[in-house]
């Protein structure tokens, strides 16, 4: 007979613990019993879990007695808090925030890029940041077959990427907009900083804090994630990073331009074409006589990484561009925390 965990989500009455539910729910993870962590003013709510109802509990040190598998993402402070506690009791975690993605210790885990990184665990497993993820599952099968030289990435970011009361407020302000209100901002571009504009018909070139080096936080994040996920090392020299990261008026699912530039010059936009409609995670949208490329509306939902619009650069030999489309909230966030607890399930590290 397998093994049966028990699994406790820490942060489950959130935007992204409630699409982390979910998708246990449809996982191949084979779950005795489950424990929904929040902090002491969501306890007491009830939220379902293959139809049952599973009464939200306070997050406390002891409610990771007995836990096998824990995903968090319930903010960094409260990761660096509770995650410890949960691995002292034999928990193994995976955490959603930005707590741990940096540190050398811990693995910073795409399964379709590099799964193997998940042997060297210590009990906690980095996700990394949603607008990397989908990233790097597009070109990882490009870095394998023809190298990668440089990246150049602009984000459109969609508001529920910033949590659920951005989401709200974004939603508040379309309405108040349309129907001749004044609009107000309290959350955008992050809620820490000083000033914050209306993001309906708007674009905020602000993700996260901007730093001293003129980029923000969440352009940092994705060069140093990306290198670290494809070479292990976040301060390699190749592939070349950079990117600007943008706020835009979408709901739900990142939309991402990525210029990249490949080592092997001979490479073709067909091989290239080819390579993506056979990766796993990726799903290859590209029919221009038919205008099907994708879209933030229609990948909303979905698991997968959809990828079109990929051609050579004009001006660059051995140059490429490429839109990549997912869903924030599941293969950005959710859905790839499980993946990763899979991962550890069939790899007998659990």
């Amino acid at each position: 007979m397998s093994k049966e965990y028990t699994v406790a989500i820490l942060g489950a009455t959130g935007a992204v613990g409630n699409c982390m539910i979910q998708q246990l729910e449809q996982s191949s993870i084979p779950v005795k019993e489950l424990h929904l962590l929040a902090s002491a003013r969501s306890a007491g709510k009830t939220l379902t879990f293959r139809g049952q109802e599973v009464e939200v509990e306070e997050t406390t040190p002891d409610s990771f007695e007995g836990v096998d598998l824990v995903l968090s993402s319930a903010g960094g402070s409260t990761s660096k808090k509770f995650l410890p506690e949960a691995v002292k009791r034999g928990a193994v975690c995976v955490d959603n925030t930005s707590a741990y993605r940096m540190d050398p210790d811990v693995p910073l885990v795409v399964p379709e890029v590099n799964p193997e990184a998940l042997d060297n665990h210590h009990g906690i497993i980095a996700n990394p940041n949603c607008s990397t993820i989908q990233m790097v599952v597009a070109l990882e099968p490009i870095r394998q077959a023809f190298g990668l030289k440089q990246v150049i990435v602009s984000t459109y970011q969609a508001a529920s990427g910033a949590g659920q009361s951005a989401l709200n407020e974004f939603y508040q302000q379309a309405q108040d907009y349309l129907a001749g209100k004044k609009m107000t901002a309290e959350i955008l571009p992050t809620k820490g900083d000083k000033r914050h504009y209306p993001l309906a018909f708007n674009l905020l070139p602000q993700i996260d804090v901007l730093e001293d080096s003129g980029y923000s936080h969440e352009e940092w994040k994705m060069i140093h994630e990306t290198k670290k996920i494809m070479v292990g090392d976040m301060d390699a020299a190749e592939p070349k990073v950079t990117a600007t990261c943008v706020r835009v008026p979408v709901g739900i699912s990142h939309g991402e331009s990525v210029y990249f530039e490949v080592e092997d010059q001979s490479a073709t936009a067909d091989q290239i074409k080819e390579l993506l409609q056979n990766a796993p995670g990726v799903v290859l949208q590209d029919d221009l006589a038919n205008q099907v490329y994708p879209q933030p509306l229609t990948a909303e939902g979905k698991r997968d990484v959809f990828v079109g619009r990929v051609r050579p650069d004009y001006e660059n030999k051995g140059a490429f561009n490429m839109w990549i489309v997912a869903d924030n909230l599941l293969k950005g966030a959710a859905w790839n925390a499980v993946q990763n607890a899979e991962c550890l399930v069939e790899r007998g590290l659990i």
